[in-house]
């Protein structure tokens, strides 16, 4: 297969942004990391989107391209948009694919519907009975984890208390002072047991990706950030018809085509990006990596082992509970690994040689896995 590479990658403004729509916060991105590659939309040939068609953000940006890709899969919609750009660039169906993200969640200027229609799945089978958002839904595996595992609310807590310490004093941050767990548990109780500060903030913004071949972004503006390995797997789109409410199976499948494809183990990574919508995602992400064995989650996280200066940095831009959330953070959680493997991170670690994300959509319905470095794949 062709060596892959991430060539440009950017960040709009974030927080509340009332004066840019979701298609303005696609242009900006796009716009922002075809500068960082050092290319312009004449070299684009390729564009992804989540929610917005393509094409409405392509004619927005005066492409026309010859490959686009709509999927939508939730946050974690930007990662299968890596990897299945990687396809088309190694098939020759593209050249320079941008992987793009807008949200206007906060101020909703020109956001796109997200209806549950009444005579969908859930519409027939859960809300009747109450269960709608993500923190209602996402108490309900969370709560089967903690009686199945042992793990405490204190050790919850600690997740967003941890990733505090990476975001402390980030001016990009929306999060950006340190909390501790006493803080964490002592914060407004949104849906038991989630307080507030376990669960993501809602703000606007937008990124991009630009990917191309590795021979070409070599001879680009910013060192490559190579694609050595992705994985994606899909399962039931309700919460309630989850095979194993204490377990992320998609998680599992994902992660292990990604390891696989990269042909690296657990032992191999150096930095981590756990989608984390809220405080409990990196647990059950952490298990089904294979980072820790069933119940120690909590316990490796509250010992300080993915805070500053621990064995396995986690979540190093503060993730979704201190960082940014727009509603679909994926792409968010790409950005920092790129920074972090290129040494341009604002809490940057020292060494970092080969970072995974992984992300999630719809509340374990769907997960992809991306395993980036800074080296081409042997």
């Amino acid at each position: 297969m062709m060596a892959v590479a991430i060539a440009g990658a950017a960040e709009t403004a974030l927080g509340r942004l009332p004066h840019l729509s979701e298609l303005d916060l696609h242009v900006d991105a796009a716009l922002l990391a075809l500068a960082d590659a050092g290319l312009s939309l004449e070299d684009v040939d390729g564009v992804t989107s989540a929610v917005h068609n393509p094409i409405d953000v392509a004619h927005a940006l005066g492409v026309r391209p010859t490959w686009f890709d709509g999927t939508s899969v939730g946050g974690t919609s930007f990662l299968v948009h890596v990897r299945h750009a990687a396809a088309a660039i190694d098939a020759g169906q593209a050249d320079v694919v941008l992987v793009l993200h807008g949200e206007s969640r906060r101020s909703t200027v020109g956001r796109h519907p997200r209806p549950i229609p009444a005579d969908g799945m859930m519409g027939q089978f859960e809300l009747p009975f109450g269960v709608y958002g993500p923190p209602t839904m996402f108490t309900l595996p969370y709560l089967r984890y903690a009686h199945a595992t042992g793990t405490t609310l204190e050790q919850l807590a600690a997740v967003p208390a941890r990733q505090s310490e990476w975001a402390d004093g980030n001016p990009r941050a929306a999060r950006s002072t340190r909390v501790d767990v006493a803080e964490v548990l002592a914060s407004p109780v949104i849906a038991w047991p989630f307080t507030k500060l376990m669960c993501c903030m809602v703000s606007d913004g937008g990124g991009a990706l630009v990917l191309t071949s590795a021979e070409r972004a070599k001879d680009l503006r910013c060192p490559p950030v190579y694609l050595w390995g992705a994985g994606e797997a899909g399962d039931s789109p309700m919460v309630s018809q989850m095979p194993d409410l204490t377990r992320a199976e998609t998680f599992e499948r994902s992660a292990a085509a990604a390891f696989r494809e990269a042909r690296i183990t657990v032992n191999d990574v150096d930095h981590l990006m756990i989608y984390d919508a809220f405080a409990h995602v990196p647990l059950y992400g952490l298990e089904a990596l294979g980072f820790v064995g069933r119940g120690e989650a909590g316990g490796f996280i509250a010992d300080g082992n993915t805070a500053p200066g621990g064995a396995l940095p986690l979540n190093t831009n503060g993730g979704g509970l201190r960082y940014t959330h727009t509603g679909m953070y994926g792409m968010f959680a790409i950005q920092e690994s790129v920074r972090q493997l290129r040494g341009e991170a604002y809490s940057q670690v020292e060494g970092v040689e080969v970072s995974v994300v992984q992300g999630v959509g719809h509340f374990f319905s769907e997960a992809a896995t991306l395993v980036l470095a800074n080296q081409e794949p042997a």
